[in-house]
């Protein structure tokens, strides 16, 4: 499948989601290797999209050279392992992310909240069971929230990544968000287990 280049320039194929992220790690301006890409990936992408594991991110290499819009060669390591190799964009890729970028629709995002579902059939659960589930929840939101936030200092040093810090600060803003709404719920079984009592008319 292809997509019209802007301007009549010809066509250009059309790239799932996932090529256009790992085109954009490239887009900053560094020669990565798949483990570069997977550790940036894992460093900002995986806070608000998702990080692709490292088959996904080889695949999307290929997919990409074949496009035109990255280049590859091996370097020899000075360590004497195995040379790896490393990838940079090229001036078509650099253009057709930008222009994804500026021009391609922004899908909405869709909310797959696991914690949620699972409260969503608090009648088939004890108690505790959903009380376990939201300590489980608000524990991973506050770790994420953790290294969101040290991500972000890290990130402070490289001029290149000054947008990046930003989605990396809205990430710690959003799971700090998450940590709250789980206290809340928590709250909220309190409350919901408190009325059901007096409906039936026994003390707490």
């Amino acid at each position: 499948m292809t997509e019209k280049k802007q301007g009549g320039e010809g066509e250009r194929p059309a790239l799932p989601a996932t090529s256009w992220a790992v085109l954009g790690l490239l887009s900053f301006g560094e020669e990565l290797s798949g483990y570069d890409l997977k550790k940036w990936s894992d460093r900002s992408l995986r806070f608000f999209y998702w990080s692709p594991s490292f088959s996904q991110i080889y695949s999307e290499l290929k997919r990409l050279e074949k496009a035109g819009f990255a280049t590859s060669r091996m370097v020899t390591q000075d360590t004497g392992t195995r040379d790896k190799r490393v990838y940079r964009i090229t001036d078509a890729g650099m253009d057709a992310v930008r222009t994804w970028a500026r021009e391609a629709p922004v899908d909405p995002p869709v909310l797959k909240h696991g914690p949620m579902l699972r409260l969503w059939l608090g009648h088939l659960l004890e108690p505790e069971q959903m009380r376990e589930v939201l300590a489980q929840h608000r524990e991973f939101a506050e770790k994420m929230r953790q290294r969101a936030l040290a991500d972000v200092e890290d990130a402070k040093g490289e001029p290149a990544w000054a947008y990046p810090t930003l989605t990396l600060k809205w990430a710690e803003r959003y799971y700090a968000s998450e940590r709250d709404l789980a206290d809340a719920m928590l709250s909220d079984i309190e409350e919901l287990e408190a009325s059901e009592r007096r409906g039936r008319g026994t003390r707490p």
